[in-house]
C-alpha cells in the first residue's frame, strides 16, 4: 500500500486523484504544510509515501514514474514528492523544517508545499531520482490560463504511446532494436494487461530456451530447425520481460537477478544442447562448446571489470574516449560499432540460423571467430581509453575489482607474507603467472611440471592483488585470472583424452562462472561481494586452479573426470544456495530494485 497526501485544494473537474488511486495510492487531502505533518505521521513507516500538490496537471504515465518507481529511495516530479521507508526520515525532517518556515514568517510562500520540500530534501543531500519525462506534461499551473493549456497539452500527447516507446531500451542492439522490440513491446503490453510479471515471463523464456537445448540435443536436422527457431522466441520473451518491466515499472531486486542469470544459463545451456548434438552425429565438439564458454564469460568479466574501475573516477576523459563520442554522431557508426562487439540479439539470431542450416561444428567455429574479434575490437579500444585518460580510481572501484579478481586464502595468505613494499607490476605478474599456466598444460598436459607452474602462478597472483587496484590498467586483472583457470581446466580436459571430460569440465566452468557472474550482479546492486567464507570454501581462483592441477597430475583419466564431475556438483550447490538465500531475502526484505540498462549482454 501507498499514501499520497495531496496539500492545497482539490481543483473541481481534476483527475488527480483517480490518476493516483489508479496508482495504488490511497489519497488523503492536506489543507498546509502543518496538516500535511500531521498526515504523514499516521502513514504507517513501511509504506511509500507521496505528497502531490493539488493543482497538479499532467499525463498518469509521468505520475507513474515519478512517483512509483522502486528502483530509488526518492524521487520527484515538478509538483511531487515521493520517498520509500528508507528515505521516510528525511521526508520528517524536510516537511517539519517547511512547516516551522511557514509558520514562524509571512514572507515564507507555502503555496506549493511539494516543490519546496524537495528543496529541502536536496539542500540535505538526499539523492533524488528525477525521470525524464519526456514529451509528458507535468506542471503546477498557478492560474486558470495555464491550466487550461496545460490540460490541452495533456490532450494532444497519448501517453499510452509514449509507454509503448519508454518500454523499449534506450540502448540496443542492431537486431533487437529493428526487429525484435517493434513488436516485443505489445507483447509486453499484452503481458501487463493480463497480470503477468516480468519474473514470469523470464522463466517463460528460460524454459523455452532449454527446450531448444533439448531440440538441438537430438542431432536431427529438424530439431536443430526447431531449436533455432525456439531460441530466437525465447530471445523474443527475453526482450518482453525487460520491456514489461519498464512499461508497468515492476522492477524488482529478484527480477534483475533472474534475468541477469538465465540470460547466462540459457545460452551456455544451448551450448551443451548443440555439442550433445553433435555428438549422436558423431562429432565430438565438446572441446569448441567449452572454448566459447570461456571466451563469451571472460568477454563479460571485461565489460564488468572495466565498468567498475571507470564509472565514478574522477578525471575520467580521454582522446579516444572523445572520438568514440565524435564517431556516436554519426549515426550508421553507431549501429555498426554496435553490431561489431557482437551483443546478445546479434550473437543468439546468428546461432539460430547456424545451427538450423549448418553443423554445431560451423556454428561454434563461426561463434568464437565473431566473439574473438569483438573482444579483441572492445579490449583494445577499452586499453587505450585507460592509457591516454587520466582517471582517478575511487577506493570504491578498488574494492570492486577486487572483489571481482576471486581472490582466495592461499594468494591472501602470500600476499601478507610477500617482503617488502606492495610493487606496481600487478598486471604483468598476473599476466605472466596466467600465461604459464595454461601453457604449461598446453606443452605437457596432465602431469607435475604443470602443477609446479599452478604454484608459481598462485604467488603471481598474490603478488598482483598486495597492493589497491588502482593502476590504468588494473581492471584487466580479474578477466586474466578467468582466462587463467577456465583455460587450464579446459586444456588439461582436453589433453585427458578421455570420453566424458570435457563435459565434466564443461559443468564444472558453468558453476564456477555463475558465481563470478553472481558477485558481478552483487557488486551493482550495492550489496557488496558474496561472503568471504564462500570464497574460502570453494578455493578462490588459483586454489581452484592449483587443485584441478593437482588432480589431472594424480589421477587416472577416467579418475580425473569423476574428480571434475564431483567437483562441479560441490561448487554448484555451495554456490547456488547461497545464491538463492541471499537473493530471496534481498527480495523479501525490499532491497532496492536493479535494472540493467546498460551495454547489451
Amino acid at each position: 500500500m501507498s499514501t499520497a497526501i495531496l496539500t492545497g485544494q482539490p481543483v473541481p473537474g481534476s483527475s488527480l486523484e483517480g490518476d493516483l488511486r489508479s496508482l495504488g495510492f490511497d489519497v488523503r487531502v492536506a489543507s498546509d504544510a502543518g496538516d500535511a505533518e500531521t498526515l504523514l505521521a499516521t502513514v504507517p513507516a513501511g509504506q511509500r509515501v507521496a505528497i502531490v500538490d493539488a493543482r497538479f496537471v499532467g499525463h498518469v504515465h509521468a505520475l507513474r514514474l515519478g512517483l512509483t518507481d522502486p528502483r530509488f529511495d526518492a524521487a520527484a516530479l515538478p509538483g511531487a514528492v515521493t520517498v520509500r521507508p528508507a528515505a521516510r526520515q528525511a521526508l520528517t525532517r524536510a516537511l517539519a523544517r517547511e512547516n516551522s518556515d511557514a509558520s514562524g514568517s509571512t514572507a515564507v510562500a507555502v503555496d506549493n508545499v511539494a516543490d519546496r520540500v524537495v528543496a529541502a530534501l536536496d539542500a540535505d543531500g538526499v539523492a533524488l531520482h528525477r525521470p525524464d519525462l519526456g514529451t509528458l506534461v507535468a506542471v503546477v499551473p498557478t492560474d486558470p490560463q495555464t491550466r487550461n493549456e496545460a490540460r490541452q497539452a495533456v490532450a494532444g500527447i497519448d501517453d499510452e504511446v509514449v509507454r509503448l516507446r519508454t518500454a523499449v531500451k534506450s540502448r540496443d542492439g542492431f537486431f533487437t532494436t529493428h526487429f525484435i522490440s517493434p513488436y516485443s513491446r505489445y507483447l509486453a503490453r499484452w503481458c501487463a494487461r493480463r497480470g503477468l510479471t516480468p519474473n514470469q515471463v523470464t522463466t517463460a523464456s528460460l524454459i523455452t530456451a532449454l527446450i531448444a537445448a533439448g531440440c538441438a540435443a537430438t542431432g536431427t536436422r529438424g530439431g536443430f530447425v526447431a531449436a533455432g527457431l525456439l531460441l530466437i522466441f525465447s530471445f523474443v520473451l527475453d526482450c518482453t520481460d525487460g520491456q514489461l518491466a519498464r512499461y508497468s515499472l515492476q522492477y524488482s531486486t529478484l527480477g534483475a537477478w533472474l534475468d541477469a542469470t538465465f540470460d547466462r544459463a540459457k545460452e551456455y545451456a544451448y551450448y551443451a544442447g548443440l555439442a550433445l548434438g553433435a555428438a549422436r552425429g558423431g562429432d565430438d565438439v565438446w572441446a569448441l562448446a567449452l572454448g566459447a564458454m570461456v571466451l563469451q564469460t571472460c568477454r563479460h568479466v571485461v565489460d564488468f571489470s572495466f565498468n567498475e574501475a571507470n564509472h565514478d573516477a574522477t578525471a575520467n576523459t580521454s582522446p579516444t574516449a572523445a572520438l568514440s563520442d565524435k564517431l556516436d554522431s554519426v549515426g550508421w557508426t553507431v549501429w555498426v560499432r554496435r553490431m561489431i562487439v557482437l551483443p546478445i540479439g546479434e550473437r543468439w539470431a546468428m546461432i539460430a540460423v547456424l545451427t538450423a542450416v549448418t553443423t554445431p561444428r560451423i556454428t561454434f567455429y563461426a561463434l568464437l571467430i565473431g566473439c574473438a574479434f569483438a573482444a579483441t575490437y572492445t579490449t583494445a579500444g577499452r586499453v587505450l581509453r585507460s592509457l591516454t585518460r587520466k582517471a582517478q580510481r575511487t577506493d570504491r572501484a578498488a574494492q570492486a575489482l577486487a572483489d571481482l579478481a576471486d581472490t582466495g586464502p592461499l594468494a591472501e595468505a602470500l600476499a601478507r607474507l610477500l617482503p617488502g613494499p606492495p610493487r606496481k607490476t600487478a598486471l604483468l605478474s598476473a599476466a605472466f603467472g596466467a600465461a604459464a599456466v595454461v601453457t604449461g598444460a598446453w606443452l605437457w598436459g596432465p602431469s607435475w611440471q604443470v602443477v609446479a607452474m599452478a604454484a608459481l602462478y598462485v604467488g603471481l597472483s598474490a603478488e598482483a592483488v598486495e597492493r589497491s587496484l588502482k593502476g590504468a590498467l588494473d581492471w584487466l586483472i580479474p578477466p586474466v585470472f578467468r582466462a587463467a583457470e577456465y583455460g587450464t581446466v579446459l586444456v588439461l580436459a582436453v589433453k585427458a583424452d578421455v570420453n566424458g571430460a570435457l563435459p565434466a569440465a564443461f559443468g564444472l566452468v558453468a558453476a564456477v562462472a555463475y558465481h563470478h557472474y553472481d558477485t558481478v550482479y552483487r557488486i551493482r546492486g550495492d550489496a557488496g561481494a558474496p561472503p568471504r567464507w564462500l570464497v574460502r570454501v570453494i578455493g578462490g581462483h588459483e586454489g581452484r586452479t592449483l587443485l584441478v592441477t593437482v588432480l589431472a597430475a594424480l589421477l587416472a583419466p577416467t579418475d580425473f573426470k569423476v574428480a571434475l564431475t564431483v567437483l562441479a556438483v560441490a561448487v554448484a550447490l555451495v554456490v547456488l544456495l547461497e545464491s538463492i538465500r541471499f537473493w530471496v531475502t534481498a527480495h523479501k526484505t525490499g532491497a532496492p530494485a536493479v535494472h540493467d540498462e546498460g551495454e547489451p549482454a
